[in-house]
């Protein structure tokens, strides 16, 4: 005992671990930024962004996905990067556990992303003039916005919420030990996730899949709701947000903010 570290001491080294994390997951999504800002500006056509071939859909889900969800989950990696070295959990293996929840909530939110192209890919097939803009397309869009703004203050998203903003709960209920646990655990918490926010991940693909405004918007949405103190109460005046431009975009879709027009868009790279 005599040579054992003072408690004020371990619970340094923990916080200083879990600080480190933190750091690289702050560092991973500023990297995603940057590459959407790069590659992707301009490449915004509005409502009805064509998602383009699966490889290159998924790439950019990808990407996407490391922009907009990552910053949110900095409480859930802090807690588990805490907890894995307060068993003390050697540094390699702590990588890899690590890694492991990373991927299996990604594998979730991967999953839903293939679920959301292969419904956009049957509307276009069935009937693509549901989603044209000089036909159906502002209808569609605004009902989508509306939905989500439902959803905010339904009974799911409160219980999917109130998961995403306890880690430690979690983990306890879920601890499952070794690499094929830590892809256990991740792939739980994601499911909870996209429990949470899928409602406002589809508004992605209602007002334009690569409009960087609305990831933006959204991604300040679901940190806010997920990691701020009192987050939860924000999903109330998020959902009176989304209801409001639903209702603006479906009646007045040519003088909606925060929206590029399509047919302005078609009419450009016609005159090129």
């Amino acid at each position: 005992m005599k040579n054992a570290p003072p408690a004020s001491q371990s619970f340094l080294s923990v916080r200083l671990s879990v600080s480190g994390w933190a750091m690289v997951v702050v560092a991973i999504s500023v990297a995603a930024w940057l590459f959407t800002l790069i590659f992707m500006s301009g490449m915004d056509e509005g409502p009805g962004t064509p998602l383009h071939q699966l490889p290159v859909f998924l790439a950019g889900w990808v990407v996407m996905l490391t922009a907009m969800m990552l910053p949110s989950e900095l409480n859930y990696i802090a807690a588990f990067a805490g907890m894995l070295r307060g068993r003390g959990t050697a540094r390699a293996v702590r990588i890899q556990r690590m890694l492991g929840f990373v991927a299996g909530y990604g594998i979730a939110w991967i999953a839903y992303g293939l679920c959301a192209y292969a419904l956009d890919g049957l509307v276009r097939a069935v009937s693509p003039r549901v989603i044209a803009w000089d036909h159906a397309g502002p209808w569609l869009a605004g009902a989508v916005l509306v939905l989500a703004g439902f959803f905010q203050v339904s009974s799911l998203k409160h219980v999917c919420l109130k998961g995403c903003r306890s880690p430690f709960s979690f983990f306890q209920l879920h601890w499952r030990a070794g690499n094929g646990g830590a892809i256990y655990m991740g792939f739980k918490h994601g499911l909870v996730c996209v429990g949470c926010c899928w409602a406002l991940m589809g508004v992605m693909f209602a007002v334009g899949a690569m409009s960087l405004t609305w990831m933006a918007l959204l991604t300040l949405f679901m940190f806010a709701e997920k990691v701020l103190p009192k987050g939860q109460k924000l999903a109330i005046p998020i959902a009176f947000f989304l209801v409001a431009m639903g209702i603006w975009i479906a009646v007045s879709p040519q003088t909606a903010p925060l929206l590029q027009d399509p047919l302005m868009y078609d009419g450009y790279c016609r005159s090129l």
